[in-house]
């Protein structure tokens, strides 16, 4: 196993550790239980059974976490919890396999923003070669793979190689989740990011532009798909003893934590450049703060909502769009129903 070299104070470590033992505490109290004798095979076999669906949950949960992190900016402090996610994945399913990746990949991203880019080289090779030997890698792997790679590509400055494992990343997510998915639009945002730091604008534009297309769209159809209709609003206030729930009780973003920091990087940054933008479209800052607010929407922040939703209303006074404009007001009128719930 490679070892992390980032030198970290006695006091970061602690309370890198701390802020992720309160996280997977129960599951690590679960699994540092002294073993009790168990007389027959099948109980045996069943409380191994149960050690390993929980280390398999600390390894998804400490890597979303680690993921979250990066997106956060705070690379030094996913370190542990990467660390801690590469460690139960050797124990379930051993030193050489492909479950062992994501976790490599993620001290990799860490190595490159740290500026650690020797170190990064050395967990993505260890990924591309593990990558390389397995016939039957799932494309999100491959994805993610040459997302970093790319990442790294742009931090030596190498341009043209961070733009062609973008359109690689891009290429296997558009098979394994679509080109229109969340999970595809980080590759054109990466990309996008080159050709902005080559001032290469209509480029950067344009891709930005899909991207926020992406989010925008998801956004609209998670807030829909859990907006009652008029029908069942009505339905509520028939009833006798009330509505049952909220109306908006169970709109929720649809993401893991780590999409959900992604979701907030992203949306920012490109906020941050169309604001500064001075020769920019109208409708591209439109719609990115139209995105921003139904993110914020979506995560019950009602007050960045709305500031975000007039932010659009008063960048829209120059879109011709109708539709748009109508669905910006439709939108304020959720915010407006929300906010009296709470």
């Amino acid at each position: 196993m490679l070892k992390y070299r980032v030198v970290h104070s006695i006091e970061h470590q602690k309370a890198d550790w701390v802020g992720i033992h309160e996280k997977i505490c129960d599951k690590l109290a679960f699994l540092r239980q002294q073993i009790p004798f168990l007389p027959s095979r099948e109980e045996r076999e069943k409380r191994q059974k149960q050690i390993s669906i929980k280390k398999i949950e600390l390894i998804e949960m400490t890597r979303t976490l680690a993921q979250k992190m990066l997106f956060e900016g705070k690379h030094e402090q996913s370190v542990p919890a990467a660390m801690q996610s590469l460690r139960y994945a050797i124990d379930v399913y051993g030193v050489a396999t492909i479950e062992l990746v994501p976790s490599y990949l993620i001290l990799g991203e860490a190595s490159i923003g740290l500026g650690k880019l020797a170190q990064a080289e050395e967990y993505l090779a260890k990924a591309d070669w593990t990558v390389l030997k397995t016939p039957d890698c799932s494309r999100a792997i491959k994805s993610k793979l040459y997302r970093n790679l790319g990442l790294l590509n742009a931090a030596k400055g190498e341009f043209q190689g961070a733009l062609t494992c973008f359109a690689d990343d891009i290429y296997h997510a558009s098979e394994e989740f679509g080109t229109d998915d969340i999970r595809t639009a980080g590759g054109y945002f990466h990309m996008a990011n080159v050709f902005f730091r080559q001032g290469k604008m209509d480029v950067a534009d344009s891709l930005y532009r899909q991207v926020i297309d992406i989010w925008h769209e998801h956004l609209a159809d998670v807030i829909k798909a859990r907006t009652p209709s008029e029908e069942e609003e009505a339905l509520n206030r028939t009833r006798v003893l009330g509505p049952v729930k909220g109306m908006f009780e169970d709109i929720s973003s649809g993401m893991d934590e780590a999409q959900e920091a992604e979701a907030i990087q992203i949306l920012n940054s490109i906020h941050d450049i169309r604001e500064h933008q001075t020769n920019r479209r109208p409708e591209d800052l439109a719609q990115t703060c139209h995105a921003l607010a139904m993110l914020y929407f979506v995560f019950h922040d009602i007050k960045r909502a709305k500031e975000y939703g007039r932010k659009a209303i008063v960048a829209s006074d120059e879109v011709k769009d109708d539709d748009f404009s109508k669905s910006l007001v439709e939108f304020m009128k959720l915010c407006e129903k929300q906010g009296a719930q709470i």
